[in-house]
C-alpha cells in the first residue's frame, strides 16, 4: 500500500473509480496471489512473511493462486488493455521469483533487482497510469526512481531474521549476502538515496514544504531504526521474528500515512 500511496500523491487530479479498481486488483488479488505461490514454492516451516507459525501450503493454495492471477488480470481490462499487460507481466516476474524451476530468489542481486523493479517502479507506473485517465504523461521518472529506493531500503530488513531458513531452502537473499549489520547500513543508504531524490523533486515543484511534512511522520521509523540498528551491533540474536514485525508495522503505517497526508494537501491544503 505505501507504494500506492506514493504514487497516487503525484496525481491531479485522480480517475477515482479507476484507482479504487486499481487498489483492489493489486491488493485483494495481485498481492495476495504472489504472496501465496511463494509460500506454496517455499514450504516454510519456520517464522515467514509476517507468520511466526506458517501452515503447510496445499494444492488449493496453488489453485487458489491461478484463479485470482486469471481473475485479477481479465478484470484488469476494465481499466485497458495495456494495464493488463503490466499487471500479468508483474505477474510472470514473481512467479520467474518464486518458481524453483528459475528461483530468481535464490540469486541476492537479481532476486533484489526484480523485488524493486516489480513493487517499486512498476507498481508506481501501473497506479499512476490508472489514476491519470490511463495515461503516463507528465509521470515523474524521481518518482519511479523513489519508489524503487523505498522497496530497495525496505525490502532486505525483512529478510533479516530469515537467515537461517533461506540457507536450508538454498537461497541467498541481499540480507544474507551483506549481514545482518550491513543489511542494516545498506537499507538506511537506500533510504537516504529515496529521499535525498523527493528533496530534488519537491524543491523543483516549489513544494518543499511537502518533504518536509515527510519527514514529521518518518521521524518515529528513524528512532525505532536507529535504535534497533545499534542492539543488533551489539546481539545479532536481536534480529528476530518480533523485532521486524515491529519494523514493518510502524514503516508501513508511518509510511501511508505521509502519503496519505500529502494526497489530502494537494486537494484541501
Amino acid at each position: 500500500m505505501p507504494v500506492f500511496c506514493f504514487a497516487l500523491s503525484f496525481v491531479e487530479p485522480i480517475n477515482w473509480p479507476q484507482t479504487i479498481l486499481a487498489f483492489v486488483l493489486i491488493h485483494a488479488l495481485l498481492y495476495p496471489a504472489s504472496n501465496g505461490y511463494n509460500s506454496y514454492m517455499d514450504r516454510d516451516t519456520e517464522s515467514i512473511g509476517g507468520i511466526k507459525n506458517p501452515l503447510q501450503p496445499t494444492k488449493q493454495l496453488f489453485y487458489t493462486t491461478l484463479i485470482l492471477d486469471i481473475l485479477g488480470t481479465l478484470l484488469s481490462l476494465f481499466i485497458s488493455w495495456q494495464f493488463a499487460m503490466a499487471y500479468l507481466f508483474y505477474i510472470i516476474c514473481s512467479r520467474l521469483y518464486s518458481y524453483r524451476g528459475v528461483r530468481l530468489k535464490r540469486f541476492p542481486v537479481a532476486g533484489y533487482i526484480t523485488v524493486i523493479l516489480n513493487q517499486g517502479t512498476l507498481i508506481f507506473a501501473m497506479v499512476y497510469y490508472a489514476a491519470n485517465n490511463n495515461s503516463l504523461d507528465n509521470i515523474p521518472v524521481i518518482g519511479l526512481l523513489a519508489a524503487a529506493f523505498l522497496i530497495g531500503g525496505f525490502y532486505p530488513i525483512t529478510q533479516i531474521y530469515q537467515h537461517d531458513s533461506d540457507k536450508n531452502d538454498g537461497v541467498k537473499t541481499m540480507s544474507i549476502l551483506l549481514g545482518k549489520r550491513g543489511t542494516f547500513i545498506f537499507c538506511a543508504t537506500m533510504y537516504a538515496i529515496a529521499f535525498a531524490l523527493l528533496f530534488v523533486y519537491f524543491s523543483e515543484q516549489n513544494k518543499i514544504q511537502s518533504f518536509f511534512v515527510l519527514q514529521i511522520f518518518f521521524i518515529p521509523v528513524i528512532v525505532y531504526f536507529l535504535r534497533w540498528f545499534l542492539q543488533v551491533w551489539k546481539n545479532e540474536s536481536l534480529a528476530n521474528f518480533s523485532n521486524t514485525m515491529r519494523m514493518n508495522m510502524l514503516a508501513s503505517t508511518c509510511t501511508n500515512l505521509a502519503f496519505i497526508t500529502l494526497i489530502l494537501l494537494h486537494y484541501f491544503g
